[in-house]
């Protein structure tokens, strides 16, 4: 890298650093913060502290970085909300994106760390679960919120807990209020969390793990937000069409609740019912790698079938007004070579939105993938050696931190600029 450009990113950073950290308390707060940033952005295959003190050269204070990141009393939400205030105005979001990824673990001393399921290693293993909430659109994306999933057997008021975690909370800063809570509830806390910041996005997109959720997918529809969903292929509804009828009420007892006449199906059998016939063809965006489009890049193409469903089930039946299931969009990915259709999701968009744009809102989970791989790859998301509750929202939110001066980078700088930076 040429000098000038090397010694414009460094003010860039500085700058950057000054506006994400200027709700610290103390100065020396402020510096460490900025010092903590330019370790994990330089080059190097471990980003927890004592590699990149090794690397940071003068400011390689190895005690005074593990003190900031670990036990500095400074606010990761105080850092969180400048940071959404920040990159709104650069990402211009479209959507809310919810996920959760892993941190995988060889010891069980580290807060929140159990054996559970993560798409990180695609199988139960010893890890902790992080729960993140990213604003979207199809040309930036960042991660701007956090959450710590406490999984119940660290939870004392569990009938689960287990006594030897429990007994670890007090080592790892777990704070006395925090017990097992859904990750789905934990995306609707976020989403709470990030509104009251003032950053008002209309649509969330999420993968199948919260959207098989009808409590989570309720919970957006409260708060008057419209969703794209993934789903399980054994999410049960019923038809558009389908009617019910209220069986004669004899007069004793609570009247008798709305029937349909036909048990709800599978999602995927009423697709399968549709035909294949009905899939559409539908291009939604231009992959990253060279391929045989008009501009060079691979086109991310498939065929779709769109239906107006209603999603069945007891909670949803709960919270209906009125004897009929709502009327909400069923929508399946079957590619023209896959003898069935390959995934499906949900949504409560209006009735009029055209398949392109329902294709597209559920296809634009993709950029929180690409910010996981970016802050794991390059940035140490998963890095952190730390024990304690308050180091691990320390670590993320700093690593959330660089990665969008990464993307402000990228966005401000020409390609080759931002190559060579």
């Amino acid at each position: 890298m040429l000098g000038g450009e090397l010694a414009a990113v460094r003010c860039d950073l500085e700058d950057f650093a000054a506006e994400m950290f200027e709700p610290f308390a103390r100065a020396d707060q402020r510096r460490w913060g900025e010092v903590y940033l330019r370790g994990l952005l330089l080059d190097g295959r471990r980003k927890s502290v004592e590699p990149m003190a090794a690397r940071l050269g003068e400011d390689g204070n190895r005690q005074a970085l593990a003190h900031f990141i670990t036990t500095s009393p400074w606010e990761a939400a105080h850092v969180r909300a400048r940071l959404a205030w920040r990159m709104q105005q650069v990402v211009k979001p479209t959507a809310l994106i919810v996920d959760d990824t892993g941190f995988l673990k060889d010891g069980d001393a580290s807060a929140c760390v159990a054996r559970q399921y993560t798409g990180t290693a695609g199988k139960v293993t010893n890890c902790q679960a992080g729960v993140s909430l990213h604003l979207a659109s199809d040309a930036a994306s960042a991660a701007v919120d956090w959450r710590l999933f406490l999984p119940e057997s660290w939870d004392p008021a569990s009938p689960k807990a287990d006594p030897a975690k429990v007994a670890r909370r007090t080592k790892c800063g777990i704070p006395e209020e925090v017990g097992h809570v859904e990750k789905w509830q934990l995306a609707l806390d976020m989403i709470d969390e990030t509104r009251s910041w003032g950053i008002e996005v209309p649509l969330v997109v999420a993968d199948g793990g919260y959207g098989d959720a009808a409590a989570f997918r309720l919970g957006l529809e409260e708060r008057g937000l419209d969703y794209a969903v993934g789903i399980s292929t054994t999410t049960t509804a019923q038809p558009e069409e389908a009617r019910p009828h209220v069986p004669p009420y004899g007069g004793r007892g609570p009247r008798p609740q709305p029937v349909y006449p036909e048990p709800a199906q599978a999602v995927k059998k009423l697709v399968i019912e549709a035909g294949k016939r009905a899939a559409k063809p539908v291009q939604w965006r231009e992959g990253s790698r060279p391929g045989s489009g008009r501009s060079g890049w691979k086109r991310m193409y498939s065929r779709f079938v769109a239906l107006r469903i209603r999603p069945a089930g007891r909670e949803i039946r709960k919270n209906t007004d009125g004897p009929e299931l709502p009327v909400r969009w069923l929508l399946a990915e079957w590619p023209a070579t896959e003898p069935e259709p390959v995934q499906f999701w949900l949504s409560n968009l209006p009735a009029d939105t055209p398949l392109a744009t329902l294709v597209r809102t559920a296809k634009l989970r993709w950029r929180i993938e690409h910010d996981y791989r970016e802050m794991k790859q390059v940035l140490g998301l998963a890095h952190f050696e730390g024990r304690t509750w308050r180091g691990w929202h320390h670590h993320v939110t700093l690593v959330s931190v660089a990665h969008a001066f990464c993307t402000l980078q990228r966005i401000t700088r020409s390609p080759k600029e931002t190559a060579s930076a």
